[in-house]
């Protein structure tokens, strides 16, 4: 599988913020952000539910994967996606070990399996 997600019994903006909180309790950031609902509506006027992509960096793992493998960047930062369904938050997290497994460096499959282990955690806390 190329994602693992999770259901969250909370609103949209509820369930953000603990996105947020959780991802820096195991060490990442938010690099970048994407309201895909608001780029519908404002470029082709269409009507969506809300649903966004979250870019998720840990500085640390970032940079030894850069280190190891420079064109490594096509493929970061970790998306983290948030999408409102009934009931609920949709919250789900690229799998690292499935997404760099297309590198031929054998250097980046313990990094992706730590960060994979990281991101694991932070969706078993949500």
């Amino acid at each position: 599988m190329y994602y693992k997600n999770k259901k969250i019994n909370k609103n949209f903006e509820q369930t953000e913020l603990a996105v947020r909180e959780e991802l820096s309790n195991v060490g990442f950031g938010i690099l970048t952000e994407i309201s895909v609902n608001e780029v519908f509506k404002k470029k082709l006027d269409i009507d969506f539910k809300k649903y966004k992509i979250l870019g998720a960096c840990n500085p640390h793992f970032a940079h030894k994967a850069i280190t190891s493998e420079e064109m490594i960047g096509t493929l970061l930062p970790c998306n983290v996606l948030l999408i409102e369904r009934d009931n609920g938050t949709e919250v789900a997290i690229m799998n690292p070990s499935s997404a760099m497994s297309v590198v031929n460096n054998e250097s980046i499959t313990p990094l992706a399996n730590e960060v994979e282990s990281l991101l694991n955690q932070f969706l078993d806390k949500l």
